[in-house]
């Protein structure tokens, strides 16, 4: 239907504003706004009827009762909702009163257009509002995961703005033993410190098992650098508690909810981790990460390689050890799951891959041995054999018992690929 026709049906049913005019034709040009375009079909109309087509003051449209007015208005409270938070990207969405949303179904109808026709009222205000809001605050529409989010409610009239988090990668090395990586409530009084009305003998009433942990050492600061309401840290994969952490370290991240800080000095957050940690943990590599770095990092699944310090039931001979190690290299191993863990993981059995293995004996009964495997691979077990769980394993190639006495991660590979794109880091 030729779009003069469809703008004299429309003014035909009642008052109509410019911007609800020209929302029923948005999608037939570009480059003008609804009100422009409504405009623009009235002075068309009044030249080709011969007529006057006087404009319609928006305060007395039937259609939008006088909503299309308050763009300004809604894009300086959404303003005024995140006063003195940083962000650079916006995005606003709107609720409609469930009146306007039937009016603008019955003028469609009665202009002899098709229901979705034209632009949507919610649409038009979204943008109208948005751009307003940007044109304020000098940011960015965004309508992947902005910075914050704006929910208008026209009928309750309210906004609601949502803050998202932010993001702070990096990579760690572990410098001491008995340090896990996130906290580790205890299991006993689930964390509560308390048996009843008695402290906890687990944990000594701290509720936790160990004292300190890599988020601990690095959560907390990286919150209150950006003032956020929480932390959460999210690693690539972990180490056991006992074992060191070396080498380019472990990739890792830092989510904070809600902050008012964004642009942070990641160099300078970095020293202030490192001093809190002492020397028990050590970052580098902090960058300003997106939302999608937290994915990559939890299903990361890179080769590792360790290196075990190993102690023998009995004693090994030289040859013997080179041809057990010789024969894991290369291998595929099958693991049940370990005894040590067998409380918080599913019991299945897993295969896992051997790359590269060797062993420098230490004396009689004593060995360092080096493994390069693919990620999940239980190292102790691959070791001790875990009472026949892990097969292969060097204590049973060997028929001597074996037990890792200490284990060091020297190298969490990959993490150029994928961690260290530009596309996932923010300026």
């Amino acid at each position: 239907m030729d779009v003069l026709e469809v703008a004299a049906r429309a003014t035909e049913t009642g008052p109509v504003c410019d911007a609800c005019l020209g929302r029923l034709v948005a999608d037939r040009s570009f480059g003008l706004s609804n009100a422009e375009r409504g405009s623009a079909l009235r002075v068309s109309l009044s030249l080709r009827d011969d007529e006057d087509h006087e404009p319609v003051e928006t305060a007395d449209c039937w259609v939008c009762e006088g909503r299309c007015t308050e763009f300004d208005a809604w894009a300086e409270r959404a303003a005024e909702a995140v006063a003195g938070i940083e962000f650079s990207t916006y995005n606003v969405g709107t609720r409609p009163p469930p009146l306007i949303e039937e009016n603008e179904a019955l003028l469609r109808a009665d202009a002899g257009l098709d229901e979705d026709a034209g632009e949507p009222f919610k649409s038009e205000f979204n943008r109208e509002v948005g751009k307003r809001f940007g044109r304020f605050t000098e940011t960015e529409v965004s309508f992947d995961r902005p910075d914050v989010q704006f929910t208008i409610d026209l009928a309750d009239d309210e906004i609601d703005a949502k803050v998202n988090s932010t993001f702070v990668y990096g990579r760690y090395r572990k410098l001491e033993r008995d340090i896990p990586q996130t906290e580790w409530p205890c299991r006993e009084c689930k964390g509560s410190g308390r048996q009843g009305a008695d402290p906890c003998d687990h944990c000594g009433g701290s509720g936790y098992l160990y004292d300190d942990s890599v988020e601990e050492y690095t959560a907390p600061i990286v919150e209150d650098v950006m003032d956020g309401t929480e932390a959460t840290f999210h690693g690539a994969g972990r180490e056991d508690v006992d074992a060191l952490m070396l080498g380019t370290g472990r990739p890792f991240v830092v989510e904070v909810e809600e902050p008012r800080r964004r642009r942070v000095d990641v160099e300078r957050l970095q020293a202030d981790i490192n001093a809190f940690a002492d020397g028990a943990v050590e970052v580098e590599g902090l960058r300003l990460a997106t939302y999608d770095m937290v994915e990559r990092v939890k299903e990361h699944d890179a080769a590792k390689r360790y290196r075990a310090e190993v102690a023998f039931d009995a004693d090994v001979d030289a040859d013997a050890l080179a041809a057990a190690v010789d024969e894991l290299e290369g291998t595929t191993v099958e693991q049940y799951t370990p005894n040590r863990v067998d409380h918080r993981r599913a019991s299945i059995t897993r295969e896992r891959d051997v790359y590269e293995a060797t062993a420098e004996r230490d004396g009689p009964r004593r060995a360092t041995v080096e493994v390069r495997g693919a990620g999940g691979l239980y190292i102790k077990e691959l070791i001790s054999s875990d009472e026949g769980r892990t097969e292969p394993s060097l204590a049973g190639l060997l028929g001597v018992g074996a037990e890792v006495t200490a284990l060091d991660v020297v190298a969490v590979e990959g993490e150029a690929e994928p961690f260290e794109r530009e596309a996932f880091f923010r300026d």
